[in-house]
């Protein structure tokens, strides 16, 4: 993961304000990404993980906005169908999501999946799915 401004543009050039869900275990580097990802997208909002709101709404500079999930706390899908997921994921704006799992069923089928993970040697790993 040393190249981050490198993949966040790359994930933004091949998914046009798409749906983008960060997998992997506590601690392995999914909002740091995110705010790279925020960065190369002209976000002029202060991105941090939105843990116990659930969604942070930015704004970038042409006036876009991109919506940050953390669904960690989440214990049923219907918490975030009272929430609105579905209005948020199908409005053509960047919808990044950690802790996809947690909604599993709720996801657009459509949405790419970027898998984080920490190697033996203490090396970072992305796959994009």
């Amino acid at each position: 993961m040393d190249d981050l401004s490198s993949i966040a543009q790359e994930l933004i050039t091949k998914n046009k304000k798409g749906t983008l869900l960060f997998n992997g275990d506590m601690g392995v580097g999914k909002t740091t990404l995110i705010k790279e990802i925020c960065l190369a997208l002209g976000v002029k909002d202060n991105v941090s993980s939105p843990t116990y709101s659930l969604v942070n709404e930015y704004v970038t500079l042409e006036n876009d906005k991109v919506f940050h999930f953390d669904f960690y706390r989440l214990t049923k899908e219907e918490e975030a169908l009272d929430m609105g997921i579905e209005d948020y994921l199908y409005n053509n704006n960047w919808c990044l999501i950690e802790w996809p799992e947690n909604i599993q069923n709720l996801l657009p089928l459509d949405a790419v999946h970027i898998h984080l993970s920490i190697l033996k040697n203490g090396e970072r790993n992305i796959q994009i799915k």
